[in-house]
């Protein structure tokens, strides 16, 4: 995969068995989100290869992301922004939709746009010296990335919205304590604990896997009984999968589920 320019990749790839392991690197602008690494980006969660079964997303040089690449952004007229806007919505719903489990490993600067980009993941691991930012309104623009959804349901509107007037800043650990991370590690200890963690998702029952992905921010949308009768047919699908029959195979036998 290669960016629109003769140059290296934006977003390197390694492929270890079933996991990817994607890796943003431009570090010497702390992995800043341009026009080509996004679209590097909506490549592979269009078309990931043949028999992937869960991704891990990080960043080079010390940095996960430091946001929007401002010097793009700057002479972007209104009508071009709301379509750029919107193919970053696109693409972290490929992210988040397309199917893949992603567990991210989160260090250093995850700002702005990084911070969207981070909330479109499912797992999210933050390591010591992360530094989650919106500061938006110091430079005098808004999020446009979908952190009013993503970033917005999981602090709730009222934080986000003192996050951004302030431009403060969270650590892992408050990150971890608001729900902006899952895990928080110690320095250089994410990738692995991301690995261990892909390799167990990626053993689940595929079936399983994407309901889990699929239904439940869905099911978070929707009105209290619309949810619970959403709850009832994702149950019954996947207690009448293949996954289920060996899963319940697997226990009667005292043994591993084997899904694949």
């Amino acid at each position: 995969m290669t960016s629109s320019h003769a140059e290296k990749p934006l977003v390197k790839i390694e492929i270890d068995g079933d996991i990817a392991c994607l890796t943003l690197d431009r570090a010497e602008k702390r992995n800043a989100v341009s026009d080509a690494l996004i679209t590097e980006l909506a490549s592979f969660f269009m078309a990931p290869p043949e028999g992937i079964h869960a991704v891990i997303l990080q960043g080079s040089g010390g940095h996960f992301c430091a946001g929007l690449d401002l010097a793009e952004h700057e002479q972007r007229p209104p009508i071009e922004g709301v379509y750029h806007s919107r193919n970053w919505h696109r693409v972290l719903d490929l992210i988040e939709f397309g199917g893949l489990p992603v567990v991210s490993v989160l260090t250093g600067a995850v700002i702005g746009g990084g911070l969207e980009i981070a909330t479109s993941t499912h797992v999210r691991i933050a390591e010591t010296g992360v530094r989650f930012q919106l500061p938006e309104g110091k430079r005098g623009i808004f999020v446009g990335g979908g952190a009013t959804v993503r970033v917005g349901r999981i602090l709730g509107p009222d934080r986000m919205r003192e996050m951004m007037l302030t431009g403060r800043t969270y650590s892992a650990d408050d990150g971890l304590r608001l729900g902006l991370a899952h895990y928080s590690v110690g320095k250089g200890e994410g990738l692995e604990i991301a690995k261990q963690l892909a390799r167990q998702i990626a053993g689940n029952a595929p079936f399983s896997n994407y309901l889990m992905i699929q239904a439940l921010p869905r099911i978070h949308d929707m009105a209290r009984g619309d949810g619970l009768f959403a709850e009832s047919l994702a149950a019954a699908m996947s207690q009448t999968s293949d996954g289920a029959k060996e899963g319940l195979r697997a226990f009667l036998e005292k043994r591993p589920p084997k899904f694949r």
